[in-house]
Parts: C-alpha cells; sequence; structure tokens
C-alpha cells in the first residue's frame, strides 16, 4: 500500500472520521447501533463486546495474538482481506485461529478505498469493482472451508464507507459492521513517524477513559485493533492484549465473537 495514502487513511479515520459519526441509529428491538447502515455497536444492557482485528498489509502480532486468546479462553472475530489469507507465511496460523474457534470475515481481497476520503457521497468504485472484489475475498476463505453463510459480517476496507456501501452489501446478503467509534483502539496502527500517533500506554488509557465516561460503558462494543503493524512502531499494542483482556474482565466484560454480539436471538 502506497505510504502516503496509508498515512493519511490512518489520521482520517482516527481524526477527521470520528467527528463525522454524528448522530448513531439505534434499533429498539436490538439496541444495535447503526451509522450509513452498518452496524457499529451491539446491544448496550448487556455487558459483553466483541475484539475485532483487522489485518491486510502486516501480521507479525497474529501468532501471539492467538496464543493470549487461547490462554485468556477468549473468542475474537478477525476481518481479514484476501491476500492475507493468501499469504503462504501466515496459513499456519490462519488455520489455527479457525481450530480455535475464532471468527474469520472478509476485509474486502485487496484493501480497496471505497469513498472519497473529504466527500464520503462521492464513491471511487463501481458496484461491479466492488462485487468482483467481495467475491474474491470469499474465493480466498473459501481455501479455509469459510463461506459467506459462516461470514455474513463484513468490515470494510479503510473502516471507510457510504450508505451505498452498506445497501451493496446488503445485496450480497451480508451485513456490514465497522468499529464503535470513541475508544481509538485502532490507533495501534500509528506509527511515530505521523503526527497522529499514539503510544499503547495511552491507547489503553483511553479505552478505559471512555469505559469510565460513556453511561454504557463498553457494552456492546465493537473494540477494533490490527494483527499487525508497519515495521516503524517497535511499541506493539498486541503486546498489551493480555493486560486488556485481565482488565476488561475485571470489569466483568464478556469479550464474545461479533456474530454472538450482534445476534438477534
Amino acid at each position: 500500500m502506497n505510504r502516503r495514502i496509508l498515512a493519511f487513511s490512518i489520521f482520517f479515520c482516527l481524526v477527521v472520521a470520528p467527528c463525522a459519526i454524528g448522530h448513531l441509529t439505534i434499533q429498539p428491538a436490538s439496541h444495535f447501533a447503526y451509522e450509513q447502515g452498518a452496524i457499529v455497536r451491539g446491544n448496550t444492557t448487556k455487558k459483553q463486546l466483541a475484539l475485532v482485528f483487522t489485518g491486510d498489509e502486516f501480521g507479525d502480532g497474529i501468532e501471539k495474538i492467538g496464543r493470549v486468546l487461547k490462554n485468556q479462553g477468549t473468542k475474537a472475530s478477525f476481518f481479514l482481506t484476501g491476500r492475507f489469507y493468501r499469504r503462504a507465511d501466515l496459513r499456519p496460523m490462519i488455520q489455527r485461529l479457525r481450530l480455535d474457534g475464532h471468527y474469520l470475515g472478509p476485509h474486502s481481497d485487496t484493501h480497496l478505498l471505497y469513498c472519497d476520503w473529504k466527500d464520503r457521497n462521492k464513491l471511487l468504485v463501481t458496484k461491479d469493482v466492488f462485487d468482483n472484489d467481495l467475491r474474491a475475498n470469499y474465493d480466498a476463505m473459501r481455501e479455509f472451508g469459510i463461506t459467506s453463510s459462516d461470514a455474513r459480517f463484513f468490515l470494510p476496507p479503510f473502516e471507510w464507507y457510504n450508505q451505498t456501501i452498506s445497501s451493496w452489501t446488503s445485496g450480497a446478503g451480508l451485513q456490514l459492521v465497522n468499529f464503535t467509534p470513541g475508544s481509538g483502539s485502532n490507533a495501534d496502527y500509528t506509527t511515530p513517524q505521523m503526527e497522529n500517533y499514539v503510544d499503547s500506554d495511552a491507547i489503553l488509557r483511553r479505552i478505559k477513559t471512555y469505559e469510565a465516561k460513556d453511561p454504557s460503558g463498553l457494552n456492546g462494543f465493537i473494540l477494533l485493533m490490527h494483527v499487525g503493524v508497519a515495521p516503524e512502531r517497535k511499541d506493539k499494542f498486541y503486546d498489551r492484549l493480555d493486560e486488556l483482556i485481565n482488565w476488561l474482565k475485571s470489569e466483568k466484560y464478556e469479550p464474545i465473537r461479533i456474530d454472538q454480539l450482534l445476534s438477534k436471538n
């Protein structure tokens, strides 16, 4: 991925996008929160949340993340691009995550940018491009025995989308999801060279601060992190995953798979 695009996209997701989230639509029957047609938060009446990891270019943390989750007896959700699924060096760990019972879903095949950063309503892809890319992502997943019926939740690349993308996703028989705004957990992708760099101490502190100020705490949260990061970042937040899960459990939160969190039963 072009470094300039990556740096700007991270800046946008962390700084600009949260300001543009606006009012979230709550579906009373399920207590789910929606933004632009995507579910961004589950039921806020239950102390449950989903730990979500996305992966495309970097996968350096996948082995440690898997080991910590196994030791903690915790299930998480992984949204990975087609090119991530196709990497031979990552195949054993992806298979292990599958065997350990984690949710494995799509994150687009080649990590496309769907919408203009400055004008969210301006699409940068056609429906055919969207459909073909998503189909290729599922083709890669099928090598691990995962079909669209197994993984109907789709997390968009760059975590950036609009209502049209949500509608196209729905037309494919899937449901778009995105991270719950506010905690800043997704800042684990930033590197020291970026103006918006956030170190791991600050990320963990922000999560705890948000939990304390939100009347619903982290109930229903989709807490997004990454399975890997550019080598320029030496302070890997996944090294703090054990600490994060211990704290969540001490606060009586139950981390569960995203399909369980967003079950309407």
